[in-house]
C-alpha cells in the first residue's frame, strides 16, 4: 500500500458515508488518483463497495498503531542564553505552561501513555513528572560531550511504532494521532536557509549536504566525511527540520541497527540521531509537511519572547543586569546570539540601543575557581592603559561581566609569524609596564588547589604522584630565576588576543579575559600561550625568540620550559576538577599532562648541564633521574 492509499484509507475511518469527490477535498488528492487508489483498496481487500474499512482494515490500522513516545531532554541549548543557566528548554513556559507537559498531554490526548523522557541538563528539574504523568526518565551522562544520536541510543528498546520529539516545541495543533500508517518526518513549509532537507514532488526528504556514506547507510562501502558538512557558496533553501518523526517498526528496526552502530563510532559524537534515517541522499522515510504557525520550535531567548511576551522565564536576571548597566528596559536587549562556549564561561553577543555588547556568565563551578573581587581589581589596574576591551560592568559578587564589542575583531593564529609577533610584542610592553594589584596567581598554591577540589578522589592519571613529584623538584631553580613579579595576564593564550583595526585601518592588538590575572613572573605567559596552543618545542623556542628580541638568556629559557612543565600539570589538574562537573576536554586536558612530564624531563636536562656550580648556590637538593 502506498502513502495516497493510506491517507484515503485514514480519511474513510472517519466518516460514515462519503464519496470520492468528498475523498478528494478531504485529502487534497486529485479525483483521478482517488478513484486508482479507492480501486487498488478494494482490490486487496481493505475496503468493501461501499467504501467501509473492513476487518482487514482494522486489523493494518492496529498493527501501524502507535505505541510509545521518545521526547529528547538532554541537551544544554546552548542557543538559549541567558536562561539556560536557570531553566532547562523542555520546562520554558508558554503561556503559563511548560513545553513538556504541553507535549505530554498531546501525547496522551492521542492516546500515548507510555512516555520516556531521555533527560540529561538539570535532570532534577524533570523528576516531578514521573509522579504527576507516570513518564519514564532515562539519564544521559554524556549530554555536555555527546549529541541526541547518543540520547536516542539510550531508549532504543522502546523504538517501536514510536513518536521521537524534541522537548523545544510549542505545537498550535496536536500533532500526534491515534491512527499512523506509515512512517513521516515533520518539516516546515517555511523555508530556511540552515535546513538539511527539502521536499521533493514524492514527498522524499532529499539532503541539501552531503551525507555519511559506508556500511552505515548502505551506500558503496566508502566512508565520506561525517555529519553535516558545509553548504556550497549558494546556499540552498530547504523546508525547515521540526524533529517530530514516526517511527512504525519497519523503519524503526532499520534506524535500532544504524544507532547502534554510528553510537560506537566517534565520529559521530557530535551527530543529531536524524543521521540514521538517511540513505544516501534521501531519508528513508516521506515528509509530513505543516504549516509554520502551528509548530513553533524555541531555540532562543527572543523566539520565546516572540511567542509569549509574558512568559516567566522572561524574567531573566542577566537581562535585567544588562538594562540597569546600559540605562535600558529589558524589552530593548535584541539580537542575542550565542558566542562560542569557552572553557569556563558562556558569553553571548547583544545588541541595546547602538551598543552591540557582550555579556559573560560564569560557568560551572566557576566560583570555586575564580576570585571575582579580584578580576575586578585587575580591571581598574588596567583602566586607560589600551590594553583590553571596553569593560561596561564587572559584578565582583557574581562575576557577570559586560564589554563593548569589538567589530571585526579575529584572534591570533597561532601559526601565523606576522600574528605571533604582534602579540608578542604587546604582550611585553603590558609586562614593561609594571603594574601592580593586590593579589598573586601561586602557581604552585593553585595546583594543590585544584587536586583539593578532585575531594580525596585520585587523579585518572596511573603515574600522576611521580609526575607531581618531578614538577615540583623544579621549583628551587624557578625560584632562583624568577623576575620581578608584575601583573601578569596567566591566561595569555592565543584566543585572549584579538586583532582590530583602528580609525586608519591598522590592526592594533588587545588582549581579554583577565579573570586568572595576578602578580606573577611575567615570563608564565609564554608558557601558557604555548601549551594553549599544543605547540612542539622547535614552535616553542620560535615563540621564545620572538618575545626576547634581543636574544633570551638559557637560564631564563629553562625557567621557561619550567613554567611549561608547571602550568600543564595546573591546568591538567584543573581539566580534572572540571571533569567531575561533566565538562570534557579531550585532547586539550591530556597534551597539557603530557607537558607537565616532557617539558620537566627537558628542563631538568638543562638543569643537570650546569648542576654543580648551581649545587654550590645551595639550590639544588637532591639528585634526579633522567
Amino acid at each position: 500500500m502506498n502513502i495516497q492509499e493510506y491517507d484515503i484509507l485514514d480519511s474513510l475511518f472517519d466518516t460514515s458515508y462519503v464519496t470520492q469527490r468528498v475523498l478528494s477535498e478531504n485529502t487534497g488528492y486529485s479525483l483521478g488518483l482517488v478513484n486508482r487508489s479507492v480501486k487498488a483498496l478494494q482490490q486487496n481487500g481493505f475496503i468493501d463497495e461501499r467504501l467501509k474499512p473492513t476487518l482487514k482494515a482494522v486489523q493494518e490500522m492496529q498493527e501501524k498503531a502507535p505505541r510509545n513516545a521518545v521526547i529528547l531532554a538532554a541537551g544544554f541549548g546552548m542557543r538559549m542564553v541567558p536562561i539556560n543557566m536557570e531553566t532547562p528548554k523542555g520546562l520554558l513556559e508558554v503561556n503559563g505552561e511548560p513545553l513538556i507537559e504541553r507535549l505530554i498531554r498531546q501525547l496522551r490526548e492521542a492516546g500515548i501513555e507510555e512516555i520516556h523522557i531521555v533527560v540529561g541538563f538539570m535532570k532534577e528539574y524533570y523528576e516531578y513528572l514521573i509522579d504527576e504523568y507516570g513518564v519514564d526518565l532515562i539519564v544521559n551522562a554524556e549530554y555536555l560531550a555527546k549529541n541526541n544520536l547518543h540520547s536516542l541510543k539510550l531508549a532504543l528498546e522502546s523504538l517501536s511504532n514510536t513518536y521521537i520529539l524534541p522537548c523545544d516545541l510549542w505545537c498550535a495543533e496536536n500533532p500526534f494521532r491515534r491512527r499512523e500508517w506509515y512512517a513521516w518526518y515533520m518539516v516546515s513549509d517555511e523555508i530556511d536557509g540552515e535546513s538539511d532537507v527539502r521536499v521533493n514532488r514524492k514527498r522524499e526528504l532529499v539532503s541539501l549536504t552531503e551525507k555519511s556514506g559506508g556500511a552505515i547507510n548502505g551506500n558503496d562501502g566508502k566512508r565520506n566525511d561525517i555529519s553535516r558538512n558545509a553548504k556550497n557558496e549558494n546556499t540552498l533553501m530547504g523546508n525547515k527540520m521540526i524533529g517530530i518523526c514516526y517511527l512504525p517498526e519497519e523503519q524503526a528496526s532499520i534506524v535500532r541497527e544504524r544507532i547502534r552502530q554510528m553510537s560506537r563510532d566517534s565520529r559521530y559524537d557530535a551527530a543529531f540521531w536524524e543521521e540514521a534515517l538517511y540513505r544516501k541522499d534521501r531519508m528513508i522515510v516521506p515528509a509530513r509537511v505543516v504549516r509554520a504557525e502551528t509548530v513553533v520550535e524555541i531555540n532562543t531567548y527572543e523566539q520565546l519572547r516572540e511567542l509569549d511576551g509574558h512568559s516567566n522565564q522572561l524574567k531573566s536576571d542577566a537581562i535585567e543586569v544588562i538594562a540597569k548597566a546600559l540605562h535600558a528596559r529589558p524589552e530593548d536587549v535584541r539580537d542575542i546570539s550565542v558566542l562560542k562556549k569557552g572553557m569556563t564561561n558562556r558569553s553571548f553577543l547583544f545588541q541595546c540601543g547602538e551598543k552591540r555588547c557582550i555579556m559573560r556568565i560564569p560557568g560551572e563551578g566557576t566560583d570555586r575557581l575564580i576570585n571575582r573581587a579580584e578580576e575586578a581589581a585587575v580591571y581598574r589596574a588596567l583602566e586607560g592603559k589600551d590594553l583590553c576591551d571596553e569593560v561596561v560592568l564587572i559584578d565582583p559578587e557574581n562575576g557577570y561581566k559586560i564589554t563593548e564589542y569589538l567589530e571585526g575583531a579575529r584572534v591570533c593564529d597561532p601559526k601565523k609569524e606576522a600574528d605571533l609577533k604582534q602579540c608578542m610584542e604587546k604582550l611585553r610592553e603590558f609586562h614593561e609596564m609594571g603594574l601592580t594589584v593586590a593579589h598573586e596567581f601561586d602557581l604552585f598554591r593553585q595546583i594543590a588547589f585544584y587536586e583539593s577540589l578532585w575531594e580525596g578522589r585520585p587523579s585518572v592519571f596511573k603515574d600522576y604522584e611521580r609526575t607531581k613529584e618531578n614538577v615540583y623538584s623544579l621549583r628551587p631553580y624557578i625560584e632562583a630565576h624568577a623576575e620581578r613579579k608584575v601583573l601578569t595576564h596567566i591566561d595569555a593564550v592565543p584566543d585572549n588576543f584579538l586583532f582590530v583595526k583602528d580609525e586608519t585601518g591598522k590592526e592594533k592588538v588587545r588582549l581579554i579575559d583577565w579573570e586568572y590575572a595576578g602578580m606573577q613572573d611575567p615570563h608564565v605567559d609564554l608558557a601558557m600561550f604555548c601549551i594553549y596552543a599544543l605547540y612542539r618545542k622547535e614552535e616553542v623556542d620560535r615563540l621564545i625568540d620572538l618575545y626576547f628580541v634581543e636574544g633570551c638568556p638559557e637560564e631564563t629559557r629553562t625557567k621557561t620550559y619550567c613554567y611549561l612543565a608547571v602550568c600543564g600539570l595546573l591546568w591538567s589538574n584543573w581539566c580534572e576538577y572540571k571533569r567531575s562537573l561533566g565538562v570534557e576536554f579531550g585532547e586539550y586536558s591530556l597534551r597539557q599532562y603530557r607537558y607537565a612530564k616532557d617539558y620537566y624531563r627537558i628542563a631538568w636536562e638543562r638543569i643537570q648541564q650546569n648542576a654543580i656550580p648551581y649545587q654550590e648556590k645551595g639550590v639544588l637538593q637532591r639528585k634526579h633521574e633522567k
